[in-house]
């Protein structure tokens, strides 16, 4: 099998990957609400902490992220280039934001990047995930924790394993682009903030 046919079979498959929508298989599961009908609409685990709580949020983000992990690694062990990775985890975050599986109506894709990113190394996944939480406990937005992470996740790659600078740059690019709105709504002061869902008290 010729390269060029390795890496369009593999842009397919994590496109296919990247399409099954966690958050509204996990919502079903557990028998919440739809995510794309309750909260900001957006079926990602952020929404699923508001309606759903932190133990379903959890599976939410474990399993985008490893929607876009696996098919980077498989990538990766096959030998295909650095852009092609990039285009291949890329592939991945287009099926979580636009799934053939649910209509076309995905999230953000941010959980998916990181996860694409995630096997370059055990430190760059670190950097990542430490610069998220922070962002968000400091700031209570997870739309600005995600695009700030965006933007030093090229540099983390490049002080880390330089090999891999372009294709998360891509990734990198393809979440600010997504978060376009959210930009908009931080400048005028009009974004949610995080909150999680309350249980009931008991009587």
């Amino acid at each position: 099998m010729s390269p060029l046919t390795q890496t369009l079979l593999m842009i397919l498959a994590a496109y296919l990957a990247g399409s099954i929508s966690s958050a509204v298989l996990v919502c079903r599961m557990r028998g919440l609400p739809d995510p794309r009908l309750q909260g900001s609409g957006n079926p990602g685990a952020t929404n699923v902490l508001r309606i759903g709580g932190a133990s379903s949020a959890a599976m939410v983000l474990f399993f985008d992220m490893l929607k876009g992990a696996v098919p980077s690694y498989l990538a990766y062990l096959m030998g295909i280039d650095a852009v092609s990775l990039g285009l291949i985890a890329i592939a991945a975050c287009l099926g979580h934001i636009y799934p053939v599986f649910f209509g076309f109506k995905g999230g953000k894709g941010v959980a998916t990047a990181f996860g694409a990113m995630a096997p370059i190394g055990d430190d760059l996944a670190i950097c990542l995930m430490a610069s998220w939480v922070v962002l968000l406990l400091i700031s209570r937005y997870s739309s600005l924790a995600a695009i700030l992470t965006a933007l030093l996740a090229p540099l983390y790659t490049w002080w880390l394993d330089d090999r891999f600078t372009i294709p998360v740059a891509m990734l990198s690019t393809l979440i600010i682009i997504r978060h376009k709105d959210n930009i908009q709504r931080l400048l005028k002061g009009e974004e949610s903030k995080v909150s999680r869902k309350k249980r009931p008290k008991k009587s």
